[in-house]
C-alpha cells in the first residue's frame, strides 16, 4: 500500500445508532461516556452516564480480520481493502447504580468512565467497566430462548411438548432417528414425529445475550478512576485515579498493589495529577501514564515494586518556555494510546494531537493542531469551563492514521507524514455534507442511547468537508471515539448517538 493511497482516504458515513430528531431533548443520563472495540473488532461496547452498557456485534459474525496482524502483515494484506463491518444491536445491561459514600458524604455517580475488553481463551466475552470508584468484570453469554406461539389451548401445548420429548428420545447424537439398539427406524415414523407445520406452531428459537457480573474490584481508590488498561499477559490490569495507579489480577478482586503514588504528604504541595494510563501492548512490564503538567512517564515494573521514579519522561521542550496560567491548563494531557507495535505514543491535550517516538523523549515527531484557532479565546473558554473539556484520541491498527474530536461535533483525522493542517474533518451527523458553507455550525442532532436498541440508519455518501475552523459550539462536542483494530472504521459518540465512518 503506497503512501499516496493512505493520504487520500475518502471517509464515508456508514451507520448511526440512536439517531433522533433535533427537537428531542437529551437526558444527561443518556449521553455516551465511552466507546471501545474488542481486539477482533467483532464487538463494540458503549457506556453512558446512566451506568448502562450497550454491546453491538457485526452482522455477519466474525470479520475477515479476526486474527492479530503485525504492521507489515497489514500492509501486505492491503489494509484499506478489508471490507468494513456493519453492526447490529446485541444486548444492554445496567452496570453501575448511583451510590452514596456516608463516610465522606459524597455521591458516587453511576456514569461509566471506561470500558476494556478482556482476552479470553474460552471464546467468552469479558468486559471491564468502571465508574468513579468501583470496577466490575462482566461476562456476556449467548443463549437460545424458546418461545411458544400460535397455541390455541394449554392442552395443545402439553401434547406438543410430549410429542417433542418423544421425538428427542428417538434421536441419536447426529439427529438421526434410531432405537435404543442402534437400528434405524424404518416404519411408523410419521406417527411419532410432528410435522414441520406443527413444529412452527409449537415454538421458535431466538438468540439472545445476557451479562453476569463475575468480579467486583472495589475500595481501592480514594479519588476518581479515569483509566483502565489490560496487560498483554492476559492476567492483570491497572486502574488509575488522580494520584494513584493500582495493579490488579483479574482473578483476585479483594487485593490490589499500589505501584504509583503521587499523593504528597501535604496536599497543598500538589502540583500535578494523573490523567491517563496505558499498558504497553507487547511488553507486560512497561506502562505509560500522563499528567496534568503535559508529561508522559514511561515506567518499568521490573526495576522496582513502586514505580514512582520513572524510567523516561516525554515532554515537549518547545512548549515549556514562558507559560501563563491558561497555557498550563491547556497543556494537560487528557488521553494517551499505544499503537499495536508499541513503537509510538499518541497523546491529546486541549490544543494538539501529538505523536511521540519511544526512542525520543525531547519532542514529538509530529504535532497536529486541533484548537490553535481558539488560543485567542482561552479566557472565555476558562470562564465557561470549556477549557477543562477532555477529548480522547485513537489510532488505526497499522499505526499510520490518528483521530480525535472537537467542538461542534467535529471528527478530525490525520495521517503519519501529513502536515498539521492536512487530514479530514467530518461532522458527526447523518448528513455531514450539509456543513459546507455554514457558519456557525448549528447544534447537532440529538438522540437517546436507549434508542440504540431500535435500529440504525445507513447511508453511503462521502463525508469529507471543509469546515469553518473558527466556528465553536461548546454544547455539542465529540469527546469519545474508538478505531476498529483491523480496518479503517471509526466509531464516535456525539451526545447520545453512535456514528460509524469508514474509508
Amino acid at each position: 500500500m503506497n503512501p499516496t493511497t493512505r493520504r487520500h482516504l475518502e471517509w464515508k458515513f456508514s451507520q448511526v445508532f440512536g439517531e433522533r430528531s433535533p427537537d428531542d431533548e437529551i437526558q444527561d443520563a443518556d449521553r455516551i461516556s465511552t466507546v471501545e472495540f474488542d481486539k477482533s473488532g467483532n464487538y463494540v461496547a458503549v457506556g453512558d452516564r446512566g451506568g448502562r452498557i450497550v454491546i453491538f456485534e457485526t452482522k455477519d459474525g466474525k470479520n475477515t480480520a479476526d486474527q492479530h496482524y503485525s504492521r507489515n502483515q497489514l500492509e501486505q494484506l492491503d489494509y484499506v481493502s478489508l471490507n468494513h463491518p456493519e453492526y447490529r444491536y446485541k444486548t444492554e445491561f445496567q452496570s453501575h447504580e448511583p451510590e452514596f459514600d456516608y463516610l465522606k458524604s459524597l455521591e458516587i455517580e453511576e456514569k461509566i468512565n471506561k470500558l476494556k475488553w478482556c482476552t479470553s481463551l474460552s471464546g467468552s466475552l469479558f468486559i471491564l467497566s468502571t465508574n468513579d470508584k468501583t470496577i466490575k468484570l462482566w461476562k456476556v453469554k449467548d443463549r437460545k430462548v424458546k418461545k411458544a406461539r400460535e397455541i390455541d389451548s394449554p392442552h395443545q401445548l402439553l401434547s406438543s411438548e410430549n410429542t417433542l420429548l418423544s421425538e428427542r428420545s428417538f434421536m441419536n447424537e447426529q439427529g438421526i432417528p434410531s432405537f435404543a439398539n442402534g437400528n434405524h427406524v424404518e416404519s411408523g415414523v410419521n406417527s411419532i414425529f410432528p410435522s414441520q407445520e406443527l413444529r412452527s406452531k409449537i415454538a421458535n428459537y431466538e438468540d439472545t445475550a445476557y451479562a453476569r457480573c463475575r468480579r467486583v474490584y472495589a475500595h481501592a481508590h480514594d479519588f476518581n478512576i479515569n483509566s483502565l488498561s489490560n496487560n498483554s499477559d492476559g492476567e492483570t490490569f491497572i486502574s488509575a485515579d488522580d494520584l494513584r495507579i493500582n495493579l490488579w489480577n483479574l482473578e483476585v478482586s479483594n487485593q490490589s498493589f499500589n505501584i504509583i503514588d503521587m499523593k504528597p504528604s501535604n496536599m497543598e504541595e500538589l502540583t500535578e495529577v494523573i490523567t491517563s494510563a496505558e499498558f504497553h501492548p507487547i511488553h507486560c512490564n512497561l506502562l505509560a501514564y500522563s499528567s496534568s503538567r503535559g508529561f508522559i512517564r514511561l515506567v518499568d515494573m521490573r526495576q522496582s515494586a513502586l514505580c514512582d521514579y520513572s524510567a523516561r519522561i516525554f515532554q515537549d521542550e518547545e512548549c515549556h518556555g514562558s507559560r501563563s496560567f491558561l497555557t498550563e491548563i491547556v497543556a494537560s494531557i487528557t488521553d494517551i494510546k499505544f499503537p499495536v507495535d508499541g513503537r509510538h505514543i499518541l497523546s491529546r491535550d486541549y490544543m494538539n494531537l501529538k505523536l511521540w517516538d519511544m526512542h525520543m523523549d525531547s519532542s514529538p515527531v509530529a504535532t497536529f493542531k486541533i484548537h490553535e484557532h481558539l488560543r485567542p479565546k482561552l479566557c472565555d473558554l476558562y470562564n465557561n469551563d470549556s477549557i477543562f473539556d477532555k477529548f480522547e484520541c485513537c489510532l488505526s491498527g497499522d499505526g499510520l492514521h490518528f483521530a480525535t474530536g472537537s467542538y461542534s461535533n467535529l471528527l478530525r483525522i490525520f495521517f503519519h507524514g501529513g502536515g498539521s493542517d492536512e487530514g479530514a474533518t467530518i461532522e458527526a451527523s447523518k448528513d455531514p455534507n450539509s456543513i459546507k458553507n455554514r457558519k456557525p455550525l448549528p447544534r447537532a442532532r440529538r438522540s437517546s442511547l436507549s434508542n440504540l436498541t431500535r435500529g440504525f440508519y445507513k447511508q453511503g455518501h462521502e463525508s469529507t468537508s471543509v469546515v469553518d475552523e473558527y466556528s465553536l459550539n461548546s454544547s455539542s462536542k465529540l469527546q469519545h471515539l474508538a478505531w476498529h483494530p483491523c480496518t479503517y472504521l471509526i466509531a464516535c459518540a456525539s451526545g447520545n448517538s453512535l456514528f460509524f465512518y469508514h474509508a
